[in-house]
């Protein structure tokens, strides 16, 4: 049966969240936004987005909701605290949690959301504050295949790179299994640029002769030239990678796996964080090789 999706709720207008919500405004979608502050979301007001108050009030009669938020307790928030998101949705509406976090809580919120009628999805993204601008996310999918189907013209507003995962949960450990693979590609960038700047070489030299090769990674063409002149702004806060790398460690070790580089990646970027660098981008894992 296909499903109207027209009016979309929206919260967690962050740093990917605001490009998203762009992006499905830019594909037709009637946006509903939430927001502590209706100061830092004027510019969305404006481009067309209508503000709400509360979660309840912004949820009301939408088709599908959308949450995209910092971390666990946030998401539990979101949808847990009562008059929020479980409780204020309407009956047969879709809610796709955007959020890296716990694929615990992922099987959480389908199993509440299923016994009140509701069709929940976890969805992850990855592709950065870049991907989100160009609206070519990669997007990881879990929970019941028909929904996802459903909300393809959601995805592809957003992404281009669109994968259905498996059951509940399965798009959170997808998304881990990224940031397992981006913590050891990330700590090589740096530690490769360490020893280039110990040896007197000259770093642009050295980006621009090996990007091309076999060492060639996404994080060293978005990172790369950042680090070189320690341009910290963040497109992904180190605090928030700190969070994926642990709920990635708490995976792994259920599974009773002993994931050496992603526990010494975790721990100098917790040495980082404690040091005040959380709301750094993760390209500040070089000030870990600088001490």
């Amino acid at each position: 049966m296909e499903v109207n999706m027209k009016k979309i709720g929206f919260i967690g207008a962050g740093i990917m969240g605001r490009s998203m919500i762009r992006n499905l405004m830019k594909a037709g979608f009637e946006m509903r936004i939430y927001a502590r502050s209706k100061e830092k979301v004027s510019d969305l007001i404006k481009e067309g987005a209508s503000f709400h108050a509360t979660i309840a009030d912004c949820v009301k009669s939408c088709e599908a909701v959308i949450t995209i938020v910092g971390f666990p307790k946030d998401v539990e928030e979101v949808y847990f605290s009562p008059g929020n998101i479980m409780d204020s949705a309407e009956k047969g509406a879709y809610l796709i949690d955007m959020t890296t976090t716990s694929p615990t809580l992922a099987e959480k919120l389908y199993n509440a959301g299923s016994k009140k009628g509701l069709h929940v999805l976890d969805a992850p993204v990855t592709g950065g504050e870049t991907g989100a601008k160009n609206g070519t996310l990669s997007i990881l999918v879990g929970g019941d295949k028909k929904d996802f189907e459903t909300c393809m013209p959601l995805f592809k507003a957003m992404g281009t790179n669109i994968n259905y995962q498996g059951r509940a949960g399965c798009g959170q450990h997808a998304k881990m299994a990224n940031q397992i693979m981006i913590a050891g590609n990330l700590s090589g960038v740096c530690e490769a640029l360490s020893y280039a700047q110990a040896k007197g070489l000259d770093a642009n030299v050295l980006l621009k002769s090996i990007s091309s090769g076999a060492a060639g990674s996404k994080q060293l063409d978005f990172l790369g030239e950042k680090i070189i002149n320690k341009d910290f702004t963040p497109s992904f806060f180190l605090k928030h990678f700190v969070k994926d790398m642990s709920l990635a460690l708490e995976e792994a070790e259920k599974s009773g796996l002993h994931l050496d580089v992603l526990s010494c990646v975790l721990s100098n970027y917790k040495k980082l964080e404690k040091e005040g660098n959380g709301d750094l981008g993760t390209q500040a894992l070089i000030k870990h090789y600088e001490k």
